[in-house]
C-alpha cells in the first residue's frame, strides 16, 4: 500500500510539473508587429496586424490567415475568437475611427461575421469577455486623463461605457483581459491597469504587457513580447508572469 501512495504522489508530482505553462515562440516573421493574443485549450492564437496566426501550445503554426490592416487584440469563447478591429484613425479628439469586431472560426480561422461598434470613439484596439458579454477599449488623445471601456452583451448590442480614473496611458490600451475577478490592461509606455469588475482602479503598475496579456492558470498569466527582427520581420514570444501584490505582475524566473 505504502508503494502505491508515493507511486501516486510521483504521478501527481510529474503531472503538476508538466501542466506549468512555459515561454512559447511562434514561428515565422511578419510584417507588422503583434497586437495580442488569446489561448483555448490547445492552441495560442496570434494578431500581427494584417494577419491572424494559429499554433499549438509549443509555438507550431497551424494555420495563417491574411486580414485587413488593422487588426488589434482578441479574445476567444465557446469556439470563436474575436479581435477588436479599427479601420480609421487611432487617439484622434475628433473621433474619425472606424471601429469593428470581426469574428472567426477558432478551427479554421474563417471569418463568421463582423459587428460595427461606433461607440469606440477613438479606435478599438483590445478587446476581453467576462460572463459572454466583451468589453472593448482603444485609443485615447493625449489631453484626456481618463481611459474608457464600452461593454456589448452576445450580439454585440451596446450596453455601457465605464470610466477608469487612470490618468492618461500613451495611446490608451492595447490589451485586456479577465481573470479571478480582475480585468487586466496593457497599455504603451510599459504601463498595466488591474480594475475590478466594477472599474474601479485597483492598481497602475510599470510593467509591459502592451502586446498582449492572456490567462494561463491560477494567477499566472502569458505576457506578450512583439521582437523585430532585422532583415526578417516581427515575431511573437510569451513569458509567464506571475501576480504580485505590489508589483501587479513579475516574470516568473
Amino acid at each position: 500500500m505504502l508503494i502505491l501512495i508515493c507511486l501516486a504522489a510521483l504521478l501527481t508530482s510529474s503531472t503538476l510539473q508538466a501542466a506549468e505553462p512555459q515561454p512559447v515562440a511562434c514561428a515565422g516573421f511578419y510584417k507588422y508587429h503583434l497586437q495580442g493574443v488569446c489561448l483555448d485549450e490547445s492552441a495560442i492564437y496570434w494578431c500581427f496586424t494584417d494577419a491572424i496566426v494559429k499554433t499549438d501550445r509549443t509555438g507550431k503554426v497551424i494555420k495563417n490567415v491574411p486580414v485587413k490592416n488593422h487588426h488589434g487584440d482578441l479574445c476567444h469563447l465557446n469556439g470563436k475568437i474575436y479581435v477588436a478591429v479599427n479601420f480609421g484613425r487611432f487617439n484622434d479628439s475628433e473621433g474619425f475611427a472606424d471601429s469593428w469586431v470581426y469574428v472567426y472560426d477558432a478551427k479554421t480561422l474563417e471569418e463568421l461575421s463582423r459587428h460595427k461598434v461606433p461607440q469606440v470613439f477613438y479606435g478599438a484596439g483590445g478587446i476581453a469577455v467576462k460572463e459572454g458579454h466583451f468589453f472593448v477599449v482603444g485609443g485615447l488623445p493625449s489631453n484626456i486623463q481618463e481611459n474608457y471601456v464600452y461593454e456589448y452583451d452576445n450580439k454585440f448590442k451596446f450596453i455601457i461605457r465605464h470610466t477608469i480614473k487612470s490618468g492618461q496611458t500613451r495611446l490608451g490600451i492595447q490589451t485586456a483581459t479577465f481573470r479571478d475577478g480582475q480585468f487586466w490592461f496593457g497599455c504603451y509606455g510599459k504601463e498595466v491597469l488591474k480594475t475590478d469588475t466594477n472599474f474601479k482602479l485597483l492598481g497602475k503598475y510599470k510593467f509591459d504587457c502592451g502586446y498582449g496579456i492572456a490567462p494561463v492558470s491560477k494567477n499566472k498569466f502569458y505576457i506578450a513580447l512583439g521582437p523585430n527582427v532585422p532583415g526578417k520581420g516581427r515575431t511573437g514570444k510569451l513569458l509567464v508572469a506571475e501576480t504580485d501584490a505590489e508589483k501587479g505582475l513579475v516574470i516568473q524566473k
